[in-house]
């Protein structure tokens, strides 16, 4: 993962108009303070990193750039302490600003936040602020509105095969064609996730294939789950429940994922829309109890009991 992150704004695959604009942001030396937020392993260390190196020489990095991440203590005392004296100093012999760059600033406190936002403020002249984060909702509104935002979507298809073929290419890793879609689906949109299922796969299989690529990450293959949804509506009760618990068993899956995978595959039956939103809410149900920590054998009962009801009213319906 490390090894391939971009250097360079242009190494980056996507997102280019939030590119663009920084790239003229930095280009006019206009460069306000950043809030970059989205879903992790879509590019926002990178981004603010490529910027960085593209600001200042690899000699003064050191002393224009202070990085801190959620694992650096960035409580209030380190707000009022380090942070306000490296914001706080100039740069002799050199014009333009620091960068300051808070990765994971959702996990700081209010109070540190609250202190931040002063600090800002106070030393917008020779210092620029970074925040990034997952979650917007965790940065208090009076920092949101202090900085430009700029939200990272998950990565499309489109852009994450070209990247993930180059890095097969240099590591010369054999992929198939399912093993590449397996790959794109089950990261869903985060490069850093694909990345290293691509490389734990192939560690462990020498061959990154659909199979592969399920059975490492422990997700339940296509199949499996055509087969668990076939079970579950044409078989009797006990005759499903033995051959799920046995699958289950064997192949080590959890209801979570099956459910997950299930809920896809009922929005593909052709049920009439009534009864579809019955075995819906049902689902919901299941979901919700799974999340509070509840038993899986019985919940499994309640996912076949749910599915039954719906094939008994489909018959009714007919």
């Amino acid at each position: 993962v490390e090894k391939y992150r971009p250097q360079a704004l242009s190494e980056l695959v996507s997102h280019r108009d939030i590119l663009s604009t920084v790239q003229r942001f930095i280009s006019e030396d206009r460069l306000p303070h950043l809030l970059l937020y989205g879903p992790p392993g879509t590019g926002k260390t990178s981004t603010i990193l490529a910027c960085a190196r593209q600001l200042y020489r690899e000699r003064e990095f050191g002393s224009m750039v202070l990085e801190l991440n959620a694992s650096d203590d960035r409580g209030i005392d380190i707000v009022r302490g380090p942070i306000l004296s490296f914001a706080s100093t100039r740069t002799i012999f050199k014009k333009g600003f620091k960068l300051v760059i808070l990765d994971e600033a959702d996990a700081m406190t209010q109070d540190a936040q609250n202190a931040l936002r002063r600090v800002i403020e106070k030393f917008t002249e020779n210092t620029r602020f970074c925040l990034i984060c997952n979650y917007l909702s965790k940065i208090i509104p009076a920092l949101q509105s202090r900085c430009t935002r700029f939200r990272f979507g998950p990565l499309t298809p489109e852009l994450m095969v070209p990247r993930l073929q180059h890095v097969i290419q240099e590591e010369g890793v054999d992929v198939t064609e399912d093993g590449m879609k397996a790959l794109v689906t089950l990261s869903s949109g985060d490069m850093r996730r694909a990345l290293n299922i691509l490389q734990s796969t192939f560690m462990a299989f020498g061959e990154v294939t659909e199979e592969n690529v399920y059975t490492c990450t422990g997700h339940p293959l296509k199949s499996d789950i055509a087969n668990i949804l076939d079970w579950m509506l044409n078989q009797d009760f006990s005759t499903a429940y033995r051959k799920i618990m046995e699958l289950k068993t064997l192949k080590g899956l959890a209801l979570q994922d099956i459910l997950t995978e299930i809920h896809l595959f009922v929005h593909r039956v052709d049920f009439p829309p009534s009864i579809r939103i019955q075995l819906l809410i049902k689902l919901a149900d299941i979901e919700y109890r799974l999340a509070a920590g509840t038993s899986e054998k019985i919940q499994l009962s309640s996912l076949i009991a749910a599915f039954q009801v719906t094939r008994d009213l489909v018959v009714a319906e007919a």
